[in-house]
């Protein structure tokens, strides 16, 4: 079944990528800092997202945003949708198309993601957004380091003004070796394919479980690193390459080898996916979208207790 998705996900994608073409980029860097925003906010070509999440007490965008940035709370814009019983997945693309175009968002664009930045999960709200832009294939998309955290620290300036941004039209073109299937994950150790699990060494090793995964453990093979080891809650920023490449070679994983990252939904999977892909550079990195929510709801599909 999950075949047939990405087969009608790809189909659907290349109806839709017949006129897409790649924006003049603004950088060719995965984050950007608060100056570099400030610096660029009157240039037409950019567009700031603010996708930070609502709260009991309402809006953090309407108490407070960038300049001209425009509104996509993570958990409620559509960055996601149920897909076969599988929470957390890509929509299907003429839908995220539809919906990245509705911000304002043509394929001339310049994308910066902004998240609240107050600790690694929450800056998965921003990776996931990111991963979802190039898995569309628009690679003018770029993260805030830090988020709206970073640009209150360096104090700037904040508007309560709400954009009301003007529907263009989004064409994707959809890259399938960002987006690895069950299948992929399955002959992964065949076929020489590193297993990166994103999720905390208590869920690795079975000794907890997320409640929206039906079995405990991890997928056979697999190598621990915590999505929480890729950005510096204290500091409020994603960690160095350097630093990476040697959480890479801490799990016994070659920095250049094929990877596969996964968690519960793709949501801390996406940290992992950007840490190794994006700042370390490791193009060989795909994400498993459906993750174990998928993964372990299939009987037929091993799992194992690490040692």
């Amino acid at each position: 079944m999950r075949s047939l998705i990405l087969s009608v996900v790809a189909a659907a994608a290349f109806v839709f990528a017949g006129s897409a073409a790649q924006a003049e980029r603004l950088t060719e860097k995965p984050l950007v800092d608060s100056n570099w925003v400030e610096a660029n906010l009157d240039n037409p070509s950019l567009v700031v997202v603010d996708i930070r999440s609502m709260t009991k007490e309402g809006s953090p965008y309407d108490a407070g945003h960038i300049p001209r940035s425009v509104y996509a709370p993570y958990g409620k814009f559509g960055w996601r949708a149920k897909v076969d019983n599988v929470v957390g997945m890509l929509p299907p693309v003429d839908v995220i198309s539809a919906r990245i175009g509705a911000l304002g968002i043509d394929n001339d664009k310049q994308v910066v993601v902004v998240p609240a930045g107050q600790n690694s999960s929450d800056f998965g709200a921003a990776t996931r957004v990111y991963w979802t832009f190039k898995v569309l294939g628009h690679d003018a998309v770029t993260i805030l380091d830090g988020g709206q955290r970073a640009w209150l620290a360096a104090g700037k300036a904040v508007s309560k003004d709400a954009v009301v941004p003007t529907k263009v039209a989004f064409n994707a073109n959809f890259r399938p070796e960002l987006l690895a299937s069950a299948d992929d994950v399955a002959k992964a150790q065949a076929n020489g394919v590193a297993l990166i699990d994103a999720r905390p060494e208590s869920q690795f090793k079975g000794d907890a479980k997320s409640g929206v995964v039906a079995r405990n453990g991890a997928i056979p093979g697999a190598k621990n690193i915590s999505q929480s080891k890729f950005y510096s809650d204290q500091d409020g920023a994603f960690v160095a390459s350097d630093t990476i490449a040697q959480l890479v070679g801490d799990a016994g994983v070659s920095s250049d080898a094929k990877e596969i990252t996964y968690c519960n939904t793709g949501h801390w999977a996406s940290v992992a996916w950007f840490g190794l892909s994006e700042v370390m550079g490791n193009k060989s990195t795909a994400m498993y979208d459906g993750s174990l929510t998928e993964w372990a709801a299939d009987p037929s599909r091993e799992m194992v207790i690490p040692e």
